[in-house]
């Protein structure tokens, strides 16, 4: 009877012990997440060609499939392996659900080159925030149409380069505190401070990490820009020291209706705008700063090859606006 006594008042601690190591066991589960990563081989020779486009859904209009032809052109003649968007994939709202027909009328039906036929990498941006995010994120778009592949953040790897894609949105203050006439949908994202603690930690570890030559990250917002939207102070105070405490090369994004290039003053670090997939001519220019800046639509190409990297931009008819390479003992302005 004593032992059954001393068995019950044990009971209270051991269910207490079990308890902590659960939750010990669900925080040491979450610090060590990383982000997901897909595996993108490179072609024969080891090079690899990308192109990309931000800020284009909008069912052809606003020039988008003109763009988009001229895509399909540059794309054959670079042999693309791969196509990146800097978001706000689908306009004004992003996708109501999974079966919005916008999917079919942006994307599936706009880009049809031949060269186009290949994986897409995609970002969420704040407009894709203003519908369902989540729909954009879901695999059943992926089974609608192959090429669609869309998560918050990610990692590819491609051997001699890696790409990380980094879901922006979330660090904009206003977004939260001034949403205007906007509703967003924050799933997964509250509590914002958790979610943005977490998100910037893993990617500066999977940075430090990166054994790659070339280390190229993509979000929607701008670091630096001088169109409309100019800088994003919040990424200015967050993640750009992380990318340049990691040798980041190149930082790819949309937001900005523009072609835009601008060289960091502190470190290697490129910025590049690549955000005329649709409307833009906003006429809005805060200083000349850049090294080029082209307020019309069009998209970018990005070529790595074992010597270096070369970065073109393109207009609407296909035409090369600005060009820039550098490999790893110098880089130079064309």
């Amino acid at each position: 009877m004593a032992d059954v006594l001393i068995n019950m008042k044990k009971q209270p601690m051991f269910l207490s012990l079990l308890i902590r190591s659960i939750i010990l066991a669900f925080c040491f589960a979450h610090a060590v997440a990383e982000l997901e990563r897909f595996e993108h081989p490179p072609k024969a020779d080891g090079s690899l060609s990308t192109l990309v486009i931000g800020d284009w859904g909008r069912r052809g209009t606003h020039n988008q499939s003109q763009v988009a032809l001229q895509m399909g052109i540059i794309g054959e003649k670079v042999d693309v392996d791969f196509i990146i968007s800097t978001g706000d994939n689908f306009y004004d709202s992003g996708l109501t659900d999974v079966n919005d027909p916008a999917f079919d009328e942006s994307f599936t039906q706009i880009y049809t080159a031949q060269s186009l036929q290949k994986q897409w990498y995609s970002v969420l941006g704040n407009h894709d925030y203003r519908g369902n995010a989540m729909a954009q994120l879901s695999p059943i778009l992926t089974h609608r149409d192959t090429r669609w592949l869309c998560l918050r953040s990610f990692i590819v790897n491609s051997e001699m380069a890696d790409f990380f894609f980094i879901d922006t949105t979330p660090f904009q203050e206003k977004y939260f505190t001034n949403p205007e006439d906007h509703t967003y949908d924050w799933r997964e994202i509250l509590p914002r401070k958790h979610y943005l603690s977490n998100l910037l930690r893993d990617v500066d570890l999977a940075l430090r990490e990166s054994g790659a030559k070339w280390k190229i990250v993509v979000g929607h917002h701008t670091i630096r820009s001088i169109g409309l939207h100019g800088d994003t102070i919040e990424l200015v105070a967050q993640l750009l020291p992380i990318l340049e405490a990691n040798d980041v090369d190149l930082y790819i994004n949309g937001h900005d209706h523009c072609l835009e290039h601008i060289s960091s003053t502190d470190s290697p670090l490129q910025f590049l705008t690549s955000g005329g997939g649709s409307k833009a001519w906003r006429g809005e220019r805060n200083t000349d700063e850049s090294i080029f800046y082209y307020d019309g639509q069009g998209f970018m190409s990005l070529e790595i090859g074992e010597n270096g990297i070369d970065i073109k931009f393109y207009d609407i008819g296909g035409n090369v606006i600005h060009k820039w390479s550098r490999d790893k003992s110098f880089y130079s302005f064309m």
